[in-house]
């Protein structure tokens, strides 16, 4: 003789609980994914804040290589009187007492040099 197992029939009460949990955590799953695409935080402004790290660094970068072109000339001005003299007569146009100045001019060209008529 062969037993006969029977199974009782699957109650409504037990599928509707599984759809139900199913739906929520859909809609869980729905509500991180919107988050994470278009919230605060998201995928998009991370990769812009990055953007803008990256373009920072190379300000700071720049402003500091600059900085120590600056420490070099003062360095350079506190170090003697020479370099401040010679920074004065080429940026200034300083000129000493009993000094004559001259001042050179290009020479013209053949059709510059002509007059016009």
């Amino acid at each position: 003789m062969t037993r006969r197992i029977e199974v009782a029939p699957n109650s409504g009460v037990e599928s509707r609980f599984t759809w139900i949990a199913i739906g929520i955590l859909v809609l869980v799953l729905l509500a991180l994914q919107v988050r994470l695409w278009t919230g605060k935080a998201s995928w998009a402004e991370v990769a812009e804040l990055r953007e803008r790290l990256e373009a920072r660094e190379g300000e700071i970068a720049l402003i500091e290589q600059q900085n120590a072109v600056l420490e070099s000339e003062v360095r350079a001005l506190k170090a003697g009187p020479e370099s401040l003299e010679a920074r004065a007569r080429s940026e200034l146009g300083m000129i000493r007492s009993g000094e004559t100045f001259f001042l050179v001019l290009p020479e013209r060209s053949s059709r510059s040099a002509a007059p016009d008529r």
